[in-house]
């Protein structure tokens, strides 16, 4: 069951940070523009000593884009919560003053903890639900936890304040353009489920790179790498999407049962030097940039041999995917932005004599910002009908108006908990990466190199790399 409060205050806590300024607050005034956040009241509070009007320019200079693009009612509601909104200066670990700032606020409150997760946690751990008001909603930063066994604790802490559907793990990558766009392409086609299998399925890649640095992200970056930052957090969901048996319904109890049956099932195998693969970026030029080292960058440590770079071969044990590779990869500084899934089909059994040209597999490309399919076939050429040339179908999927944290707000602010990760799911990621974490931290599997600005090493089996 879903809440069916809504939300009158949200309180920001780490308002004064980069998250809170650079995304936070731009996804908010694009739903406050959009009519989505009706009298909504925006609280912030953070440790910095800013004051009123420190705050209120910070609130309006992210606000202003969406300000200047929306009609007449959203001027108004972006002018209303402009003025009524208020910063408090607060320390969240210390007893007692949360609770208090609580109290005085209007219900039901969402508390977004955009703070390091070891401070979300200490917050948290000072809470009691005693202090909370009726309908208090808790939204917490990814990565949740830093392992298996921290992410069932903090889920104990946390369902000791709040029932489970007003915890909202936030995943800023599943939105619900995205969501719906995979489940409507999958379960709407009749000519497509029957093949969505290992039979007809070669392998699976899902892509993250990233054309950035680290963009001053060294402090965070430096003590989580790749295979946290972005794996763990964000592509094993979107690996669920693609794997999972279709939902009786796209309800938030289905669907994220759906979820968690497919990463219950999920694992990396050993031996870890053949199923998985790190690199970190040496110095470059990407586009007009000069890159320095990775290790050149400022606040980072060397000898913590953060990755930049991971790719990891999960495997599904179940009856659809047994023995297919599900090959997931993200990493920054790298020549070309890249977001996408790639399923490669297998090849058909038997080609008839006659026909000429390359018949190779066939691939669905499906990108992510902006969500797009290319579906690469083969067909007979022009002139020569013997031929066989390789062509792409491409189209433009259905996009959202909000921001990714504004999608991200809609669903806090509606009571919906529908794409946020739950409880069970947020241990299953990390349990599934722990292993091949162990077998990095002994150096069992070997750190690379590879030019900022470059498509990566040469040898790694993703698809990526021409």
């Amino acid at each position: 069951m879903t809440s069916k409060t809504t939300v009158k205050t949200l309180l920001i806590l780490g308002a004064s940070g980069d998250l809170t300024g650079r995304l936070l607050l731009p996804g908010l005034a694009r739903l406050v523009a959009d009519g989505l956040a009706d009298g909504l009241k925006l609280v912030g509070a953070g440790s910095d000593p800013w004051t009123s009007q420190q705050w209120n320019k910070r609130v309006a200079g992210a606000f202003a884009e969406a300000a200047n693009g929306a009609g007449a009612a959203g001027k108004k509601a972006i002018a209303a919560l402009e003025k009524s909104t208020e910063y408090h200066q607060l320390d969240v670990t210390a007893d007692g003053k949360l609770g208090t700032l609580l109290a005085g606020l209007e219900a039901p409150i969402a508390v977004y903890f955009a703070l390091p997760p070891a401070i979300s946690q200490k917050a948290c751990e000072v809470l009691t639900a005693q202090q909370l008001p009726p309908g208090t909603s808790l939204v917490m930063e990814k990565p949740f936890g830093s392992s298996s066994e921290s992410a069932r604790e903090l889920n104990k802490t946390l369902a000791a304040l709040v029932p489970e559907d007003r915890i909202h793990r936030v995943d800023h990558f599943l939105g619900k353009a995205t969501v719906f766009n995979i489940l409507g392409l999958r379960f709407a086609n009749s000519f497509l489920e029957p093949v969505w299998n290992r039979d007809h399925i070669a392998k699976v890649e899902i892509i993250f790179d990233e054309d950035l640095a680290l963009e001053g992200r060294a402090r965070y970056y430096d003590r989580a790498g790749a295979l946290k930052d972005m794996i763990q957090s964000h592509l094993l969901h979107i690996m669920a999407l693609l794997a999972l048996d279709a939902p009786s319904s796209i309800g938030e109890r289905d669907l994220r049962d759906a979820i968690s049956t497919v990463l219950r099932a999920s694992s990396i195998s050993a031996p870890y030097k053949k199923s998985t693969r790190r690199a970190r970026y040496s110095a470059g030029r990407i586009g007009e940039r000069n890159v320095p080292d990775y290790t050149a960058e400022e606040g980072v440590d060397p000898a913590r041999h953060t990755e930049t770079l991971a790719e990891v071969e999960v495997g599904i044990d179940n009856w659809r995917w047994k023995g297919v590779p599900f090959i997931l990869r993200s990493g920054k500084a790298l020549g070309r932005a890249r977001r996408e899934a790639i399923i490669t089909f297998r090849p058909v059994p038997h080609l008839p004599s006659g026909f000429e040209g390359v018949d190779a597999p066939n691939q669905l490309r499906i990108g992510f910002g902006p969500d797009t399919l290319q579906l690469d076939i083969d067909v007979n050429g022009p002139g020569n009908m013997f031929s066989l040339d390789r062509v792409t179908l491409n189209v433009e999927l259905n996009g959202s108006a909000l921001l990714p944290y504004g999608e991200v707000l809609e669903g806090i602010i509606s009571g919906d908990p529908l794409l946020s990760v739950r409880g069970d799911t947020a241990v299953d990621c990390w349990r599934i990466i722990e292993p091949a974490l162990k077998a990095w931290a002994k150096d069992s599997v070997p750190l690379e190199e590879y030019d900022a600005g470059g498509p990566g090493p040469a040898d790694w089996p993703t698809a990526v790399g021409g």
